[in-house]
């Protein structure tokens, strides 16, 4: 069992003190965005054995298990973080397998540099992701019905948004989405801007539904990308929900901390909020088309007290463990690669003690016993 060293990233929407908080360190003042867990290439956790990275490449077998790596190759297939949002990140969709591998490979073909800012494709993976809340958590997830946008929109009273509510209540879900949303982001960008001016100056006025968008206006004055984000549901999350994010599904954390699981991709296609690359036509290839209700997921509690967040992805699963007082040692060992994170109280694992966001690594078929009085976060794979 590592002990694992992990890297903050300061990217500039992170939260100054959600992190620091947690670890009981001092803030420094600048953004602490995500902590990254595993052996992802842009930050792996160090142990003292190396780098997670290097120490998997090592002996994949040993460390992964054999059915870990006969399904996914010789990487861990999970990136585990802690994730801190003072301020709404980019809206986003994620392909799915298929289209990654396709796009991966288009882009190769043409040359396309990896580091390029106008790269979609960094990898021919996909990128589900599950964020589970550990405070209050908002963000945008999947798209509101039609009807419900354009009653929203018509609400502001801003008469350049009129074009678009009657698109959505002319036509069929889907086409009334995929237009709407093409218009924002192919608008005159003069003109676009104004428009989102208009409409964050009444957000601001008219509170209640509208809060959460003259936030993000704030943020992103006169970004199409404000727009985008009214077409989709506001959701916040309870300590212990999540929300699990298939591809094709438009979303963007706003404000809070959570756990976040992602299968080990870095393809991001985005829609607004951002100074990055949008490409809209890419985008509309990939996003879902598809109104609905956000899903926000509650643990299911099994007899040995393993609460479990069920998605449908294979590359993670994720758990927690809440240890009362005075509890016996719980037997985690699993045949597949796993990383334990606690985040509240003071938890045992083998022979680490771990305070708030300490985390280890356990290879497959290591024995895991965790006790103490605290909660514990399991990070494995499904085979």
């Amino acid at each position: 069992m590592d002990r694992l060293d992990n890297t903050v990233r300061p990217y500039a929407w992170g939260s100054t003190t959600a992190i620091p908080n947690l670890l009981g360190t001092e803030p420094t003042g600048e953004p602490q965005a995500e902590m990254w867990m595993g052996a992802h290439p842009g930050a792996p956790s160090r142990t003292g054995r190396g780098t997670l990275a290097e120490v998997v490449d090592a002996d994949p077998e040993k460390e992964l298990g054999a059915a870990s790596v006969a399904r996914f190759g010789p990487r861990l297939p999970f990136l585990l973080k802690l994730l801190a949002a003072g301020a709404p990140l980019s809206l986003q969709v994620h392909p799915d397998l298929a289209q990654a591998r396709a796009g991966y490979e288009d882009e190769e073909r043409r040359g396309v540099p990896l580091d390029a800012p106008y790269r979609n494709y960094k990898d021919a993976n996909h990128k589900p992701e599950l964020i589970c809340a550990l405070t209050e958590f908002d963000g945008l997830c999947g798209f509101r019905t039609p009807a419900a946008t354009a009653d929203l929109l018509d609400g502001l009273g801003v008469a350049s948004l009129k074009p678009y509510v009657d698109l959505l209540r002319a036509h069929p879900e889907d086409a009334a989405l995929r237009e709407v949303l093409t218009a924002i982001l192919t608008a005159d960008p003069e003109e676009m801007s104004h428009t989102v001016t208009e409409a964050a100056a009444a957000c601001d006025r008219l509170h209640g539904a509208y809060r959460p968008y003259a936030d993000i206006a704030h943020h992103y004055p006169g970004d199409p990308g404000v727009l985008a984000a009214m077409l989709l549901n506001h959701v916040r999350l309870q300590p212990g929900e999540a929300l699990y994010l298939g591809a094709g599904l438009p979303h963007a954390y706003l404000n809070g901390l959570g756990v976040e699981i992602m299968a080990n991709s870095d393809n991001v296609l985005r829609c607004g909020l951002t100074p990055k690359h949008v490409d809209v036509p890419e985008l509309l290839r990939i996003v879902r088309f598809e109104a609905g209700d956000p899903g926000v997921l509650r643990p299911e509690a099994s007899p040995d007290g393993e609460e479990v967040y069920d998605t449908p992805t294979d590359e993670f699963r994720l758990s927690r463990h809440v240890l009362p007082e005075g509890s016996g040692g719980h037997d985690l060992t699993l045949p597949t690669p796993q990383i334990l994170l606690c985040t509240a109280g003071t938890v045992r694992a083998g022979e680490h003690e771990l305070a708030p966001g300490r985390s280890v690594f356990v290879a497959a078929g290591e024995r895991a016993v965790v006790s103490g009085n605290g909660t514990v976060f399991r990070a494995t794979v499904r085979v």
